[in-house]
């Protein structure tokens, strides 16, 4: 078998077998096809597409290309879920402990943001001590014994897919669905989960700006997950101005955190509710979507899922007494508030503008070497449909750099549009995708 003769039989417009794709994509990995055959190849695929065998097959030789986490000796049906990311997505934080308190085993494996804010690990470690670098054996006793824990990603899970991806960023082959949602479920496969609940975002602030692409890519992904066996669900959500009010490390953690307290927003309280709810039926915790969501909102009330989420902190070394005490968290040295220059209705949230004001402040990685600062972002007071006056507070922004303060204020301000007219609100929920 020559990668020539795949490249033009691709190139041609023809299916590579399963025998191909795996040839291609262990050659690759071993640094035996290099990287102008692949970049030919991933060229021929993003003109010629794949079609349902190629991408499953894809998907399956990057998982297989290295470490597969076997989760055979965790009690129970492994649910996974996964965000194609966004601004203020803080989901993992909430949504892990309430679903973990149903008795659905949550062994997660995540990873360090590079962008807007951290990632589910970065916010994680506002908890003073909390540490995601733990064995395989305390990740798996971890979850047997209080049923949730979430270790950073081993650098041997997928390697074939971050090789590749690296080379689709550097030659114009992102965007085709194919490549992107083979690189995604390659990793969940690898993670072990029995089922995955897939939450993919639309919207200014999303990978997927327009909304047919994000249907078409969470039909995509469910379809693999189908053909590998395992339970798989996607839920369609908007990302057209930030999720909930917090945007920022530790400041997300907080209203996680008012979220298991029952006094979340309304929209990212939604949004865990719906995940939740298909992750409970998956594991056969419940025997209907709204069965399962009473379930999730019982454990807000009684304070299970918040207690859940300081066993968990406390079993991976983290201060147990910040879950209870918020206010332990890291803060900011200065806290300003941002006025409205205007009388109206918001109209629209330029959402990525968002993300990068706490970039600036110093939220975020510019690269995977910048140094991120926990305690800095912004908490939004009005959303998109709200009516503001002007001079009334827009947000409250959290800096420990006055040079930065200003420079993320002004970005701030440039990221709203405003109406004298009244503005629908957004419609979170776009749809859901199980088959």
């Amino acid at each position: 078998m020559r990668m020539y003769d795949l490249i033009m039989k691709k190139r041609n417009g023809n299916a590579l077998s399963e025998k191909e794709i795996e040839f291609m994509v262990e050659g690759y990995t071993k640094g035996e096809i290099p990287d102008y055959q692949m970049s030919a190849m991933t060229m021929a695929i993003f003109f010629q597409g794949m079609n349902e065998q190629e991408t499953l097959a894809l998907t399956m030789a990057m998982a297989h290309s290295g470490d597969m986490l076997d989760l055979s000796g965790i009690n129970g049906i492994k649910v996974d879920k996964h965000s194609t990311g966004g601004v203020g997505d803080k989901t993992s934080l909430a949504l892990t402990p309430m679903v973990a308190a149903l008795g659905v085993p949550v062994a997660k494996m995540s990873g360090r943001g590079l962008g807007h804010t951290g990632g589910t690990i970065d916010k994680l470690e506002s908890f003073i001590g909390f540490s995601t670098a733990i064995t395989e054996k305390q990740f798996k006793d971890n979850v047997n014994s209080i049923g949730i824990s979430i270790m950073g990603q081993t650098a041997d899970l997928a390697p074939a897919d971050k090789k590749l991806y690296a080379l689709r960023d550097v030659t114009a082959t992102v965007d085709n669905m194919s490549l992107i949602a083979s690189s995604i479920m390659s990793k969940k496969l690898a993670a072990g989960a029995d089922a995955i609940v897939l939450d993919v975002k639309t919207g200014s602030g999303a990978f997927m700006k327009a909304e047919e692409d994000a249907f078409e890519l969470a039909k995509e992904m469910v379809k693999i997950g189908h053909g590998a066996g395992r339970k798989t669900s996607a839920v369609i959500s908007d990302m057209d101005e930030p999720l909930g009010f917090a945007v920022g490390n530790a400041l997300e953690v907080k209203e996680a955190i008012d979220t298991l307290k029952g006094k979340g927003p309304k929209d990212f309280v939604e949004l865990c509710l719906t995940l939740g709810s298909y992750m409970v039926v998956a594991a056969q915790k419940a025997q209907s979507i709204e069965e399962a969501r009473g379930m999730l909102e019982k454990v807000i009330e009684d304070g299970s899922a918040l207690d859940k989420l300081a066993a968990f902190i406390e079993a991976q070394g983290g201060d147990k007494e910040m879950v209870y005490h918020p206010e332990k968290l890291p803060l900011a040295s200065m806290i300003e508030e941002i006025p409205s220059p205007v009388e109206g209705y918001i109209k629209h949230i330029e959402c990525d503008e968002i993300g990068i004001c706490s970039l600036i402040l110093g939220g975020g990685r510019e690269t995977k070497e910048s140094e991120i600062d926990l305690s800095v972002g912004l908490v939004l007071k009005k959303k998109v449909g709200d009516f503001v006056k002007k001079g009334e507070t827009l947000a409250v922004i959290h800096a420990n750099d006055s040079e930065k303060l200003r420079s993320a204020t002004e970005r701030f301000l440039g990221a709203y549009t405003f109406s004298e007219e009244l503005v629908a609100k957004k419609k979170l929920i776009k749809g859901i995708v199980t088959q």
